[in-house]
Protein backbone atom coordinates (compact mmCIF):
# COMPACT_ATOMS: atom_id res chain seq x y z
CA UNK A 1 0.00 0.00 0.00
CA UNK A 2 1.44 3.42 -0.91
CA UNK A 3 2.72 5.56 1.98
CA UNK A 4 0.21 8.41 1.64
CA UNK A 5 -2.68 5.95 1.46
CA UNK A 6 -1.39 3.95 4.42
CA UNK A 7 -0.93 7.10 6.52
CA UNK A 8 -4.46 8.26 5.65
CA UNK A 9 -6.01 4.94 6.64
CA UNK A 10 -3.96 4.71 9.84
CA UNK A 11 -4.96 8.27 10.81
CA UNK A 12 -8.66 7.40 10.55
CA UNK A 13 -8.24 4.14 12.49
CA UNK A 14 -6.25 5.85 15.26
CA UNK A 15 -8.74 8.71 15.68
CA UNK A 16 -11.78 6.41 15.69
CA UNK A 17 -10.07 4.04 18.14
CA UNK A 18 -9.08 6.95 20.35
CA UNK A 19 -12.73 7.99 20.59
CA UNK A 20 -14.22 4.53 21.01
CA UNK A 21 -11.63 3.09 23.41
CA UNK A 22 -10.20 6.02 25.38
CA UNK A 23 -11.97 9.37 25.18
CA UNK A 24 -15.57 8.16 24.84
CA UNK A 25 -17.02 11.64 24.32
CA UNK A 26 -20.00 10.38 22.31
CA UNK A 27 -19.08 12.71 19.47
CA UNK A 28 -20.09 10.26 16.73
CA UNK A 29 -23.63 10.07 18.14
CA UNK A 30 -24.24 13.82 17.93
CA UNK A 31 -26.08 15.29 14.93
CA UNK A 32 -24.00 18.48 15.33
CA UNK A 33 -20.85 16.50 14.57
CA UNK A 34 -22.27 15.11 11.31
CA UNK A 35 -23.53 18.56 10.31
CA UNK A 36 -19.97 19.80 10.92
CA UNK A 37 -18.63 17.03 8.66
CA UNK A 38 -21.00 18.14 5.87
CA UNK A 39 -19.99 21.80 6.30
CA UNK A 40 -16.29 20.93 6.19
CA UNK A 41 -16.81 18.83 3.04
CA UNK A 42 -18.75 21.70 1.51
CA UNK A 43 -15.62 23.82 1.74
CA UNK A 44 -13.02 21.07 1.28
CA UNK A 45 -14.34 19.85 -2.07
CA UNK A 46 -14.11 23.12 -4.03
CA UNK A 47 -10.84 24.21 -2.42
CA UNK A 48 -9.12 20.83 -2.61
CA UNK A 49 -10.51 20.32 -6.12
CA UNK A 50 -8.99 23.62 -7.23
CA UNK A 51 -5.64 22.83 -5.58
CA UNK A 52 -5.31 19.30 -6.97
CA UNK A 53 -7.01 19.49 -10.38
CA UNK A 54 -4.96 17.54 -12.88
CA UNK A 55 -5.38 20.17 -15.60
CA UNK A 56 -3.38 22.79 -13.65
CA UNK A 57 -2.38 21.44 -10.22
CA UNK A 58 -1.09 23.68 -7.48
CA UNK A 59 -0.41 20.74 -5.18
CA UNK A 60 1.29 17.74 -6.75
CA UNK A 61 1.24 14.18 -5.45
CA UNK A 62 3.81 11.58 -6.37
CA UNK A 63 1.81 8.85 -8.07
CA UNK A 64 3.77 6.07 -6.39
CA UNK A 65 2.83 7.33 -2.88
CA UNK A 66 -0.96 7.53 -3.31
CA UNK A 67 -3.69 5.15 -4.39
CA UNK A 68 -4.40 7.07 -7.58
CA UNK A 69 -8.13 7.18 -6.81
CA UNK A 70 -9.40 10.72 -7.32
CA UNK A 71 -12.98 11.83 -6.75
CA UNK A 72 -14.59 14.32 -7.30
CA UNK A 73 -12.70 16.86 -9.40
CA UNK A 74 -9.37 15.07 -9.20
CA UNK A 75 -9.21 15.13 -5.39
CA UNK A 76 -7.12 12.26 -3.99
CA UNK A 77 -9.39 10.22 -1.71
CA UNK A 78 -6.64 10.25 0.92
CA UNK A 79 -7.27 13.98 1.42
CA UNK A 80 -10.76 13.20 2.70
CA UNK A 81 -9.37 10.69 5.20
CA UNK A 82 -6.83 13.19 6.51
CA UNK A 83 -9.49 15.91 6.64
CA UNK A 84 -11.76 13.62 8.66
CA UNK A 85 -8.93 12.74 11.05
CA UNK A 86 -7.78 16.32 11.60
CA UNK A 87 -11.26 17.71 12.14
CA UNK A 88 -12.42 14.83 14.34
CA UNK A 89 -9.29 14.78 16.51
CA UNK A 90 -9.57 18.52 17.07
CA UNK A 91 -13.22 18.23 18.10
CA UNK A 92 -12.52 15.23 20.33
CA UNK A 93 -9.74 16.99 22.22
CA UNK A 94 -11.76 20.18 22.47
CA UNK A 95 -14.76 18.27 23.82
CA UNK A 96 -12.60 16.32 26.28
CA UNK A 97 -11.10 19.52 27.68
CA UNK A 98 -14.52 21.17 27.97
CA UNK A 99 -15.93 18.18 29.84
CA UNK A 100 -13.00 18.23 32.29
CA UNK A 101 -13.60 21.93 32.91
CA UNK A 102 -17.32 21.27 33.53
CA UNK A 103 -16.50 18.52 36.03
CA UNK A 104 -13.99 20.75 37.82
CA UNK A 105 -16.51 23.60 37.99
CA UNK A 106 -19.21 21.26 39.31
CA UNK A 107 -16.84 20.13 42.06
CA UNK A 108 -16.12 23.71 43.03
CA UNK A 109 -12.59 23.69 41.70
CA UNK A 110 -11.08 26.11 39.31
CA UNK A 111 -10.04 24.36 36.08
CA UNK A 112 -6.29 24.04 35.61
CA UNK A 113 -4.89 26.84 33.54
CA UNK A 114 -2.86 26.07 30.47
CA UNK A 115 0.75 27.23 30.30
CA UNK A 116 -0.18 30.41 28.42
CA UNK A 117 -2.81 31.33 31.05
CA UNK A 118 -0.68 30.88 34.16
CA UNK A 119 0.20 34.10 35.96
CA UNK A 120 3.82 35.12 36.06
CA UNK A 121 5.55 34.15 39.30
CA UNK A 122 8.11 36.23 41.12
CA UNK A 123 11.44 34.65 41.87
Amino acid sequence: MPEYTLAAVVSVVVVVALELLLLRTGLFRRPAYWITVVIVLGFQIPVDGWLTKLSAPIVLYADEHASGIRFPWDIPVEDFAFGFSLMTLTLLLWDRRASRERVAAANGRRPRASADQEPARER
